[in-house]
């Protein structure tokens, strides 16, 4: 089946979506006066957590760290946070940072994760929206190589904003994940302290400092698998971040 795609300019993703950002784009953020959410989850050396499909592209989008007695894999995602409206979305629903919007933006309602087919049933996008327009997807192959083009800089650039992002998570004292499947763990770093961290970091080498992680987990019988692998965890009451359990969604 084939997908065309319009859009009419709703705003409905403008509004309550936490927006993926390369690392460059998060910076600009931080300079524009908004604030960034880290997201954090990883899978352990043995796949725990896992679909094994998925360990090819997870691996390369994550750093390879230690928790406890073993290795495990963290994926950080810096996001726009945006509870509601999004800061530059104006009352007509227009973005006023249209020509220098983020990646993820120009790229919707295309996916990012190869993973993940493009599913207009679970969009917000109203039903006019796929009823005309340009081909997206024909004999289930993303037509726009345009488009293409700018999911694989995506990928990309989540690619290459490893090890930095890991380095910024240290010097901010983020150093607990969740399990990949069983939750998300969430912070709020402060803007001027994150924008400084990044600024200093740029074009350093990275220091080789065997990155170390624990796990934050939703259940008793999460943890133990966990445990059993090795790796360090906690299940008391987040501190500084919020564990957002999937088992509950």
């Amino acid at each position: 089946m084939n997908t065309t795609f319009s859009c009419v300019g709703c705003g409905k993703c403008c509004n309550d979506h936490h927006v993926p950002l390369t690392l460059s784009e998060a910076r600009m953020w931080a300079a524009d006066g908004g604030q960034v959410i880290v997201l954090v989850e990883a899978f352990l050396g043995n796949g725990l957590g896992l679909p094994a499909l998925q360990r090819e592209h997870a691996e390369r989008r994550s750093a390879l760290v230690r928790s406890g007695d073993c290795a495990a894999h963290v994926a950080i995602t810096f996001a726009a946070y945006n509870v509601g409206p999004c800061r530059n979305l104006d009352e007509d629903n227009l973005c006023r940072i249209y020509q220098r919007r983020p990646l993820v933006c120009r790229i919707y309602p295309m996916e990012i994760n190869p993973h993940i087919p493009l599913n207009p049933a679970i969009k917000e996008c109203p039903p006019e929206s796929w009823e005309k327009g340009p081909e997206l997807i024909v004999g289930g192959h993303l037509v726009d190589r345009e488009l293409e083009q700018l999911i694989n800089q995506s990928r990309q650039a989540d690619r290459d904003d490893v090890l930095m992002k890991d380095a910024i998570c240290a010097l901010l004292g983020i150093r607990t994940t969740a399990l990949k499947g069983d939750g998300f763990t969430a912070y709020l770093p402060d803007m001027v302290e994150f924008a400084a961290i990044i600024d200093d970091l740029a074009g350093q080498t990275l220091p080789d400092w065997g990155s170390e992680w624990q796990f934050h987990v939703s259940g008793e019988d999460t943890a133990k698998q966990v445990q059993a692998a090795g790796a360090q965890v906690v299940m008391d009451t987040p501190g500084n971040y919020s564990f957002i359990s999937l088992r509950a969604a």
